[in-house]
């Protein structure tokens, strides 16, 4: 085991807490100690939920030990049923609960609650918050959906969405923006879910034709098994991104029963505002720009595609942190001639940011404080995201619209960037440094500053980098900069700033320079470019 300060994933009972908290009429009780409350944040605090999720707390203590925590729990499950009175009841452990093997299933099928239980073995020291997730929506729907009779006739312009989820990364918007996709298809939507279903609806999944997969990491085991017991298709392409949305709608009518047809500029219309903006002369500037990509598996995928095919960007790095779906970004990676990162330690995906070199970074909260750290622009695309990416506008990721959104995430870290070394460049000019007057005011004349007391420098002091300079690696201890080399060092683009200190430094220090100057910064420029 080893402690991190980040965890790009929680263990397996917070994903099944993201299903309780995305469905109604479905209660967890939790068997967990004192403390384990902490997960309600995620919801309240991070996604600004209204309510806490419906989960019940054991909370047992460290005196508790000594006697029966199983009557603990099995108090617990009465006071929930009593108290919430939900159509159904799943139950388990935490990471720390699991320890007491105190079985929260099989006590719970002692107390004849009148009400569906569903247990859950969750192995926390095995798995993680999405294949919780993804475990327990497949143990529901088995539960509710098994063993029924499938209609003899069903509209075979029907289905069902799978997979969105509390917690999921724009998931709200996605389903507005997926529904008036389908409806435009003349798609009936029988049920979503998790997101907003009941218990009662997973028992009519089997009414419908066939069933959209939003969320791989979560619904594929499910609809796996719906395909197996009831022979429902799956729709597995998920529309983010304009070509992703063409072949998505082109999935869907292929398996509702619907002719082909070609989605042109007439289909796309006044929705599409990328394919222009992409195209306008703002935005050739930003063409084969270097772009590293890392988050939750299918939102990775599905950047990389928008990056090379939509926006001409150059895809330098491509990752996740999930395992269980290395294989798609091995293909990925393969494709785009990238060495695939596959990994949970955010030390390692800031190492392989740094040399990768790139000029935007698309990731999750951690990669938002990684490329802030290195100044690079980013773009945050995925969960773990943090309560800026719940916004309460209209923020959708699929569809057209989703597009639009998209763009505009994407380019104005670039925009601002490129902006902002424009700003360092001049702020020695006598109109743009930082003691000029606006250029829109009538200037007025100031009484001249009475001049500031000279204070000697100590004999043995070295120069200081300024620290709003950009420094991927720490400074050998044994070389300084200039003042002027560092104000000349700003002039160097953003996004190769860490590369020209590292290359001069080591120049430097192959000469037994001392003391970095202008001097010595051009001179390691023309010696790097030979």
């Amino acid at each position: 085991m080893k402690l991190s300060m980040w965890t790009y994933e929680g263990p397996p009972h917070v994903g099944a807490m993201r299903i309780a908290a995305s469905m109604t009429g479905l209660h967890y009780v939790l068997h967990a100690p004192q403390g384990d409350t902490y997960a309600d944040l995620l919801f309240t605090m991070i996604e600004r939920r209204p309510s806490r999720p419906p989960v019940t707390y054991t909370t047992f203590q460290a005196r508790d030990l000594s006697s029966s925590t199983a009557d603990i729990f099995r108090d617990a499950c009465r006071e929930a049923v009593e108290r919430f009175r939900p159509e159904a009841l799943i139950v388990g452990a935490s990471c720390t609960g699991e320890l007491l093997q105190d079985d929260p299933g099989g006590l719970a099928r002692t107390l004849d609650l009148g009400l569906p239980v569903i247990p859950l073995e969750l192995p926390s020291y095995q798995r993680k918050e999405h294949w919780g997730a993804a475990e327990t929506f497949y143990q529901i729907v088995r539960a509710f959906a098994a063993n029924r009779q499938r209609p003899e006739t069903i509209d075979p312009a029907s289905c069902n969405i799978l997979g969105p989820t509390a917690l999921g990364f724009r998931v709200r918007d996605d389903i507005t923006e997926v529904r008036r996709l389908l409806e435009s298809e003349g798609i009936d939507v029988r049920v979503v879910a998790p997101l907003g279903a009941t218990p009662a609806d997973l028992a009519r999944l089997p009414d419908a034709a066939f069933n959209i997969v939003l969320a791989p990491e979560i619904a594929n085991p499910a609809a796996q098994w719906l395909k197996r017991t009831y022979g429902m298709p799956i729709v597995s392409t998920v529309p983010i991104g304009l070509g992703a949305t063409r072949d998505f709608l082109a999935e869907v009518r292929a398996a509702a029963g619907l002719p082909p047809r070609a989605l042109g500029a007439k289909a796309q219309a006044g929705r599409d505002r990328l394919t222009w903006y992409a195209r306008s002369v703002d935005s050739t500037y930003l063409t084969r720009k270097r772009v590293f990509i890392f988050g939750e598996a299918t939102h990775a995928v599905a950047a990389a595609r928008i990056a090379t095919e939509e926006l001409g960007f150059t895809v330098c790095g491509l990752g996740t942190y999930m395992r269980e779906f290395a294989r798609e970004i091995r293909d990925a990676a393969a494709r785009y001639g990238v060495e695939p990162l596959i990994t949970d330690d955010h030390l390692e995906v800031e190492d392989a940011i740094m040399a990768a070199r790139p000029e935007l970074v698309l990731g999750t909260q951690m990669e938002r404080h990684i490329a802030k750290r290195l100044r690079l622009p980013c773009a945050v695309i995925s969960a773990p995201a943090h309560v800026q990416d719940f916004p309460a506008r209209y923020a959708p990721q699929m569809g057209y619209e989703g597009a639009n959104v998209i763009f505009d995430s994407w380019v104005h870290p670039l925009m601002m960037g490129l902006e902002e070394h424009l700003l360092q460049m001049f702020r020695s000019d006598f109109e743009f440094n930082d003691q000029a007057a606006a250029s829109h005011l009538h200037p007025h004349p100031v009484a001249p500053a009475a001049p500031a007391p000279v204070v000697p420098a100590p004999e043995a002091a070295q120069p200081v980098p300024d620290e709003s300079a950009d420094s991927i690696t720490a400074i050998d201890v044994g070389t300084g900069w200039t003042a002027d080399a560092e104000r000349e060092l700003k002039k160097v683009p953003f996004f190769v700033r860490g590369k020209a200190r590292r290359n001069t430094e080591a120049f430097a220090a192959s000469r037994g320079i001392r003391s970095i100057t202008v001097e010595t910064l051009y001179d390691a420029k023309a010696h790097f470019a030979r």
